[in-house]
């Protein structure tokens, strides 16, 4: 009673008895309560000495009641955690030093993460087709946008060479096409694709080590009609037999190295070119033919023995080397070449498709190896000159085209000068002694090619 008396007494003004006892105890209170003052009950003013001297803290005005110490007690132990987790720097202010708050409170984190917990409810959104395309449509046009802003702007270097082309007429100049000419070979092993082209690299090389000179002028008894009569009539026993075709330009071969190794008499011309057929037909038939076959097509003028002896002569002087690149092994991959655009050309189609035009070239080739003049050119050359006369002749345009000057490896100026003595033997043929080449392909089974009129345009062209 005496206490609540006391301080009523205080709060109107009046004088206590014993107020200088009570202010003294005031003070020891104080200075025993420090330690309230360090965990934070007191707010830290800047520039708190001002002259050197320190600045006195503001008196409390309430009077120091349990409750009060409670609550006191109470926000102390919630600044020292807040300040153990803001980890001394404030977002929100200057860094803290020495346990010191700043002067501005920071917002409470309860409150923020109230916030940014507040849940909203998801919008749903339809997507119909016509949605879809138009997403789709916009993605186009923003591509379309990139692509054209990726490109490059004109330069002046770029501007000079389009104005050179121009000028020097190269700016219109089409692309060059070369057909794929082993395309539809992909699922055929016995085309070999992977090693073709290197195959007929090793022809090209090959054939210029095994190239025939000429030989006419050692041979005293043979001539060049000689030779082409012998020709005309192996060819026909070569149709009677009905044997392959790399038999007939084996056999061709294989006589003219002998003629150009060994001296012949005319009598066993003949004798030669049968040994010549029975080597090739051993070589590249599977069912050869016998010797007594030989000894009954030649009407018996030799006998069994003879042909074998003379077998054993031409092996000796050829060393035995027979694979050779014939002009045939050439025509194959040049036909294929030729051919490869036949089918797409629908103007010409009825006088140039395949068959005709494979028909046409085995005729002039024929007709070249019959001929002794053909000697002076190698295997290749022949037969890219009867493809070269036979588009001609089939008026298959272009003549000439990339596909084929990258597989025959020719131009059509080096094609010239054998091209055209394959027109004037085709011109004299029905008129020529010699009609076995004629007459055969002048048979529908052959598709007649021989009565096509010669390419008399090429006579005119200048090498």
């Amino acid at each position: 009673m005496a206490a609540r008396n006391v301080l009523q007494q205080q709060n109107r003004g009046e004088a206590v008895p014993g107020a200088l006892k009570q202010k003294n105890m005031a003070g020891a209170q104080g200075r025993n309560r420090k330690a309230l003052g360090d965990i934070g009950n007191m707010v830290t003013v800047r520039g708190g000495v001002e002259r050197g001297k320190a600045k006195a803290l503001p008196q409390v005005s309430r009077p120091i009641t349990r409750s009060f110490c409670a609550q006191l007690l109470a926000n102390a132990q919630a600044a020292a955690e807040n300040q153990k987790k803001s980890m001394v720097v404030n977002a929100d202010g200057p860094i803290v030093a020495n346990g010191a708050l700043p002067v501005k409170v920071a917002r409470k984190p309860a409150q923020k993460k109230a916030a940014t917990t507040v849940k909203t409810k998801p919008e749903v959104i339809e997507i119909s087709p016509d949605t879809v395309e138009q997403v789709k449509e916009n993605k186009q046009k923003k591509k379309a946008c990139v692509d054209s802003s990726m490109k490059k702007s004109t330069t002046l270097t770029s501007t000079l060479t389009a104005r050179s082309k121009a000028a020097c007429g190269l700016s219109h100049k089409p692309k060059v096409q070369i057909v794929d000419i082993d395309a539809t070979d992909v699922n055929n092993e016995l085309a070999v694709l992977e090693y073709v082209e290197d195959i007929y690299t090793f022809y090209k090389i090959a054939e210029s080590e095994s190239r025939i000179h000429d030989y006419m002028d050692s041979q005293p008894e043979v001539s060049e009609k000689m030779r082409a009569i012998l020709i005309d009539w192996l060819i026909e026993v070569h149709h009677k037999f009905e044997l392959n075709q790399e038999t007939l330009y084996l056999t061709i071969n294989i006589v003219d190295r002998y003629l150009a190794a060994a001296t012949t008499s005319r009598r066993e011309l003949q004798l030669v070119g049968i040994s010549a057929m029975l080597i090739a037909s051993k070589y590249e038939e599977i069912w050869a033919p016998e010797v007594n076959d030989f000894v009954c097509i030649s009407d018996r003028a030799y006998s069994h023995e003879q042909i074998l002896s003379m077998e054993k002569r031409i092996l000796g002087q050829l060393e035995w080397y027979l694979t050779v690149p014939t002009p045939y092994v050439f025509l194959v991959r040049f036909i294929k070449a030729a051919v490869s655009d036949v089918q797409a050309n629908v103007a010409v189609l009825n006088s140039c498709n395949v068959t005709s035009m494979e028909n046409m070239v085995y005729f002039l080739a024929e007709l070249g190896v019959m001929n002794y003049a053909t000697n002076s050119y190698c295997s290749s050359m022949i037969a890219a000159s009867a493809v070269y006369v036979a588009r001609h002749t089939l008026q298959c345009n272009p003549f000439w085209n990339e596909t084929l000057k990258l597989h025959t490896g020719f131009s059509e100026s080096q094609l010239l000068g054998c091209a055209k003595l394959l027109v004037n033997y085709h011109k004299e043929a029905p008129e020529h002694k010699l009609k076995v080449i004629y007459r055969k392909y002048s048979s529908p089974s052959r598709g007649a090619v021989a009565l096509n009129s010669p390419a008399i345009s090429l006579l005119a062209s200048q090498e």
